[in-house]
């Protein structure tokens, strides 16, 4: 099992399969995009999936998210998850998206033994997410979200930001949308990791704040803690239920304690928390025809050094070096 010093054990993993991206969203990187990384650097599609079966059969992982950048970008991806799916035990799949892609993929992504989706959108108006990720996209999202209720890949989770003075006025109408089309919302405070660190403390949206502005339409019960476990997403009933909305409060109520997360990048290396700024390399032990044993001994040694917390509730926070697009949400 992957267990660190503080008696947490990691069950969930988390794969990002490129770095790249088709948006720009200004929380995440430059207009101009960043320098991606090389095709040699990245990890081959056969590496990808002897790294989830070393963990899935040696180190007690149950749950697979595949991130980016935007993982539809990956062009082996519907082959990848086929393939995890085929694993003994087979652990549950689930993938987060910019959903620009979706609407193509979806149905073949549940063929293949995908699970459910994440789908990020932050705003209702067409004119504010053209903003707010520098591309006119918008019906796209909207498509690849359908497409992916369609398809089975449920239950359909959409992750929102809110941005002072852009959006932050939605969160209302974002809920009452995302219960009438069945999706499970879950709003997301704003994180410094973007690439220009730009990221501001002061005057973020805060979950208190999200609150506030849902309770002005909705009457909401918070989840009892025990169905919440170790999931980053604290949940509200919503008008009595069944839906339910989620607010995942990185930077105001930190969950560390509760963490069952390791991070696999997609150049190789094993991070211990999205905001760490140390990584093991397991690309190397990879090209080096290490046995599966020795990885699986390298990426234990790895989570036995992490951190009590990501360090958000210091003000000092340093930002991690790499962004978002490069680390996997």
């Amino acid at each position: 099992m992957l267990i660190d010093t503080y008696g947490r054990v990691a069950t969930d993993l988390r794969v990002s399969l490129t770095d790249k991206c088709n948006l720009r969203c200004t929380y995440c990187m430059p207009e101009e995009g960043l320098q991606w990384l090389s095709k040699p650097d990245l990890l081959t599609d056969d590496e990808i999936v002897r790294l989830i079966g070393i963990a899935v059969t040696r180190l007690g992982i149950t749950e697979v998210r595949f991130t980016g950048g935007e993982p539809l970008l990956r062009p082996g991806l519907v082959g990848i998850v086929e393939r995890v799916a085929a694993l003994t035990p087979r652990p549950r799949m689930s993938l987060t998206t910019n959903g620009i892609g979706l609407k193509r993929t979806a149905a073949a992504l549940k063929a293949a033994g995908l699970d459910r989706v994440n789908v990020s959108l932050d705003t209702l108006r067409p004119e504010v997410f053209k903003t707010l990720t520098r591309r006119d996209r918008h019906h796209d999202v909207v498509a690849g979200l359908e497409a992916a209720h369609d398809a089975g890949l449920t239950p359909v989770k959409v992750n929102t930001v809110l941005m002072p003075g852009l959006n932050d006025d939605e969160a209302p109408d974002l809920l009452a949308w995302a219960v009438a089309h069945d999706y499970e919302l879950r709003f997301i405070e704003q994180m410094p990791l973007d690439a220009q660190h730009g990221w501001k403390r002061e005057g973020m949206v805060t979950a208190g704040d999200i609150l506030d502005s849902l309770r002005t339409r909705f009457e909401l019960a918070e989840e009892d803690a025990g169905e919440r476990g170790s999931a980053p997403a604290e949940r509200w009933l919503v008008d009595g239920g069944p839906h339910r909305v989620g607010v995942i409060a990185s930077v105001t109520r930190p969950f560390c304690a509760a963490c069952d997360r390791t991070r696999l990048t997609a150049d190789g290396q094993i991070r211990t928390c999205l905001f760490a700024t140390e990584e093991t390399d397991l690309r190397a032990a990879l090209r080096s025809d290490a046995p599966d044993e020795e990885i699986a001994r390298v990426w234990r040694l790895a989570m036995w050094g992490k951190k009590a917390g990501s360090g958000l509730d210091d003000p000092s926070f340093l930002q991690p070096e790499r962004p978002m697009s490069a680390i996997g949400g």
